[in-house]
């Protein structure tokens, strides 16, 4: 089998079988499916979703995901999940360093440790050591886009092999079962898990039909499947919290599928970044790639679940205009991190691997000295290279857990950055 092959498009519907005739036609369910298999439908939206939001996958596999021993409740560890509610939201601007590799032998789940959210995401970062050998793992209450900063990551999924890399970033739908294995031996990077509506690429508006993540570089796997008998655990995550199960085989039994509702990887590399020619810079929304809207009960027009956006490498022209994000105060709330190299408006503290939290109306923008320097920048075209941060970007405020106020990571004089910010006023023009 080819575990490394995959099919492009977002959204499409795929159609994929590790083994000839495994896919039945004409018909989803048939009486006896090919090779003894058992058909199995995993629905992502409900049934009468219209047809362009309806996400369904049917699965070919083995043996049936019904089959294992009864779920036990075991330690939440350092993963919360919604209502995010340790303690209240705060209006100061918060920053942590990168949390260090564990000690102790540590897979990609219990390496999960909860920063912020709200009803409608939570944001973990995670930091592993070791791979899940006997161990598969699925979320019941969203779908987890993972961004990786340090270590390769190897996804084995009932759909097939996904591999991400600093740089790219990968989807698991809610539901779907997996096992993670550490490329380079360690790894650490940030996991938005979504609990509203399904990520998908914003409208593209007056762009036009060309420009930032363009459909056809998303990757789905192909099927590949594992068939495999022992003492292995399924930890789920339901509820907002942990449970496991003994199961006898492996759940990453699907020969064949065809479907919508996939795993999908990206390369940012590939986003086609859109910018000012000419005087200011456009908003960061430009910079959007995935976007979850928000829900009917809350539908206020230009706000978003989630906007999961990039500042990459790119070039900057503008004339008589300060460069790096200027001052502001938003009414979305904003986590952003660091995958590598400096970001333009903090040149110093916020480094790959850490975060920052600014939440609804709380005033952030570039540090005293980032200022000074780009107040009297000679403006000839720049290159930005080499640096990549990125921002989980939501409509509701996002409260911080206790590990996130209580770590040595939080950087606690993050506040004096703009200290040094000078009163320029004289009164000339």
């Amino acid at each position: 089998m080819n575990t490394l092959q995959y099919q492009s498009g977002f959204g499409n519907e795929f159609a994929t079988e590790a083994m000839p005739g495994a896919l039945p036609v004409g018909q989803n369910s048939p009486q006896k499916v090919a090779y003894g298999l058992y058909a199995e439908q995993l629905s992502g939206t409900a049934f009468t979703a219209p047809r362009n939001a309806n996400r369904r996958s049917w699965l070919y596999r083995i043996r049936p995901s019904v089959l294992h021993k009864p779920f036990k409740q075991i330690s939440n560890t350092l993963l919360r999940s919604a209502p995010f509610n340790e303690l209240p939201p705060t209006p100061n601007q918060l920053r942590w360093d990168p949390l260090p590799i564990p000690a102790e032998p540590t897979d990609f789940v219990d390496g999960l440790i909860s920063i912020a959210g709200n009803d409608g995401i939570g944001i973990h970062v995670y930091a592993a050591n070791s791979s899940m050998q006997d161990r598969f793992f699925y979320n019941a209450d969203g779908e987890l886009l993972m961004v990786p900063q340090l270590g390769r990551l190897r996804f084995h999924t009932e759909f097939g092999v996904m591999e991400i890399a600093p740089g790219e970033i990968g989807v698991v739908p809610r539901g779907v079962r997996f096992r993670v294995e550490l490329l380079d031996g360690q790894a650490r990077g940030y996991v938005c898990e979504n609990y509203g509506a399904l990520f998908r690429l914003p409208d593209l508006g007056p762009i036009g039909a060309n420009g930032l993540a363009n459909p056809r570089d998303f990757l789905t796997p192909a099927a590949s499947y594992e068939d495999r008998e022992g003492d292995f655990r399924l930890t789920a995550k339901f509820g907002g919290n942990m449970w496991e199960a003994e199961i006898g085989h492996s759940p990453l039994d699907v020969v064949a599928w065809h479907g919508n509702y996939a795993p999908y990887k990206y390369d940012l590399a590939r986003f086609n970044t859109i910018n000012t020619v000419s005087f200011d810079h456009p908003d960061p929304s430009i910079f959007t790639v995935l976007t979850s809207p928000p829900s009917f009960l809350d539908a206020t027009v230009g706000t978003a679940n989630c906007d999961f956006v990039i500042f990459p490498s790119r070039w900057v022209v503008a004339e008589h205009t300060f460069r790096p994000p200027y001052f502001h105060r938003n009414v979305m709330n904003e986590y952003m991190g660091l995958i590598f190299g400096v970001y333009d408006a903090k040149e110093t503290g916020f480094v790959p691997g850490g975060g920052s939290l600014h939440n609804c109306m709380s005033g952030h923008g570039p540090d005293a000295d980032t200022f000074e320097k780009a107040s009297h920048a000679e403006l000839a075209p720049q290159r930005y290279e080499n640096t990549l941060a990125f921002m989980f970007e939501s409509r509701a405020v996002l409260c911080p857990t206790k590990f996130a106020m209580e770590t040595v990571a939080l950087q606690r004089d993050y506040f004096d950055c703009w200290q040094g910010l000078k009163k320029q006023f004289n009164g000339i023009q």
